[in-house]
């Protein structure tokens, strides 16, 4: 190998380490990258995201709500994420809290996508349990 192949290979590893690293620090460390997560949606209070259980098949159908599971989603930087456990009590609910870079995605015809089967809002929610 020659001076300036040896130089040329360097500066290549050189530069793939030194992306690694700021990338590991980027994503790692400071943790800056935006989630999209459902949490919690009270159906009777706001409008929210249904996925009918009959069709889906993950762990957020429970026999409690067999039928439906109402959700609302939310877009949030990682860095502002509780490090916690989800399922322990001790760790908060994911919510916006009018915190600056968090946002929650409005359920419409444009956001439904494929796991979500309808939108729900709280007037025809409380007509269908009346009916």
């Amino acid at each position: 190998m020659d001076k300036k192949s040896k130089i040329l290979f360097a500066v290549f590893f050189l530069a793939v380490f030194v992306s690694a690293g700021i990338s590991f620090y980027k994503y790692y460390i400071l943790k800056d990258f935006d989630i999209l997560a459902e949490t919690n949606c009270n159906p009777k209070e706001e409008t929210c995201f249904v996925r009918d259980c009959y069709t889906a098949s993950d762990d957020g159908c429970t026999e409690e709500n067999s039928f439906s599971v109402y959700c609302k989603l939310i877009k949030k930087n990682a860095s502002a994420i509780q490090d916690c456990d989800p399922k322990s009590a001790s760790c908060g609910a994911l919510d916006c809290k009018k915190e600056e870079g968090c946002m929650e995605i409005p359920c419409n015809e444009e956001t439904l996508g494929t796991n979500y089967n309808s939108c729900s809002d709280p007037e025809t929610y409380m007509q269908n349990l009346e009916q």
